[in-house]
């Protein structure tokens, strides 16, 4: 990617120069922090940090509230009772100890997978550990007597954050040392907050019957709202979640983009209204220090980025549903390789190939992992 890139959607928000950052005194204060991280998990060595993005499939706030249907309107994501909390959105990014680079990789929503804290459940799409582990934990609370909405709410989100985080860190084989949460709204309210993105796409659109997503081909500029059309298209798309996936990487680079050309990272009041979005629409875990993040990454200056999706197999259908087919072990290999860890790393659930006992169906061929773009800081990378 752009050499200009500092990280992806988390990292772009919270990432700028010292100066800026010392001058906002609420940074740390003003987000929710969550404790889903367990205090003995296994955490990098040397320096180096894995941290884990998030996004949020739901239509409702922290308490559990719908959120308001001027919002609902713009997303056009339909209202409260759609969505439920699946995580649309995975990106496990690796910044080493010298900050010399950034590896991100994008793990597709539909892999199938293996879990072991999920009631009644041997293999889910990986996007269903949040809102399965929530439902679980907050039909237990209730059988004790538990009638509060929102303390149902909270303790439920924090059972499902625990259980993406626990199933990402089973796949892939490495430590994962902090994450952040973003929700739907997150990404209409950013890209608004910078004055839009810049994309470019290589085939006209037409998904006004879901996403909303109507697009000419070529280069172009999206509002808030066209943007989150854009990252959550899937309907027309040659390869579906897959292309949805390189939109979503499309969509960070543009951000980080923007940020970069409008000065936002430098100017108080623009970083003040990017820090509001973030409040408002974040969650991060326990113990991240943003301030001496964003120092140290601000300090390596320009960071070169690869953005990679992880490869898939083949294509099943299972229980009704469409999932991608995956093989466990290449992945651990794979992640291990690029972010430069330790191949011992010991896992709680290490799951043989899926493909042993399902087959694609399609008969294509592997799906293997690729970068956005290598390209220069003004190229727009054209997507599907």
């Amino acid at each position: 990617m752009s050499r200009a890139l500092a990280a992806a959607t988390a990292t772009v928000v919270l990432t700028g120069t010292a100066m800026a950052w010392s001058a906002i005194q609420d940074v740390q204060t003003g987000f929710t922090h969550s404790t889903a991280l367990e205090v003995n998990a296994p955490r990098s060595v040397g320096g180096a940090l894995n941290i884990l993005l998030i996004g949020l499939d739901t239509r409702k706030d922290l308490d559990g509230n719908d959120l308001p249907p001027h919002i609902l309107e713009q997303l056009h994501a339909g209202d409260g009772s759609n969505g439920g909390y699946n995580a649309n959105s995975l990106i496990l990014l690796h910044i080493p100890a010298d900050a010399s680079r950034v590896v991100a990789f994008s793990i597709p929503r539909d892999n199938y997978v293996q879990v072991a804290d999920i009631p009644g459940y041997e293999h889910i799409k990986i996007k269903e550990a949040y809102g399965l582990k929530k439902a679980a934990v907050q039909s237990m609370l209730i059988e004790q007597g538990e009638h509060d909405p929102v303390t149902l709410e909270r303790r439920g989100r924090e059972a499902g954050r625990a259980s993406i985080v626990s199933t990402v860190r089973d796949l892939v084989g490495v430590p994962i040392d902090h994450f952040a949460e973003i929700s739907l709204a997150g990404f209409y309210d950013l890209a608004g907050a910078i004055g839009g993105v810049e994309v470019c796409l290589n085939n006209p659109v037409d998904d006004s019957a879901y996403s909303g997503a109507v697009f000419p081909a070529g280069r172009q500029h999206l509002d808030g709202a066209q943007a989150l059309a854009f990252v959550r298209q899937r309907h027309g798309l040659q390869h579906g979640d897959l292309d949805r996936t390189h939109r979503q990487q499309a969509f960070l680079a543009s951000v980080a983009r923007s940020l970069t050309a409008s000065g936002t990272l430098t100017e108080l009041s623009k970083l003040a209204s990017l820090l509001d979005v973030a409040h408002r629409n974040m969650v991060l875990s326990q113990g991240w220090n943003l301030f001496d993040f964003a120092r140290d990454l601000g300090a390596a200056g320009s960071v070169p980025v690869q953005f990679q999706t992880l490869p898939v197999v083949g294509y099943d259908v299972i229980n009704g549903q469409d999932v991608n087919i995956i093989d466990p072990a290449a992945i651990k290999r794979q992640v291990r390789a690029a972010f430069g860890v330790d191949t011992d790393f010991a896992l709680s659930v290490d799951p043989p190939p899926a493909t042993d006992s399902l087959p694609p169906t399609d008969g294509g061929p592997p799906v293997s992992a690729r970068a956005v773009s290598t390209g220069v800081e003004d190229e727009i990378p054209c997507v599907d």
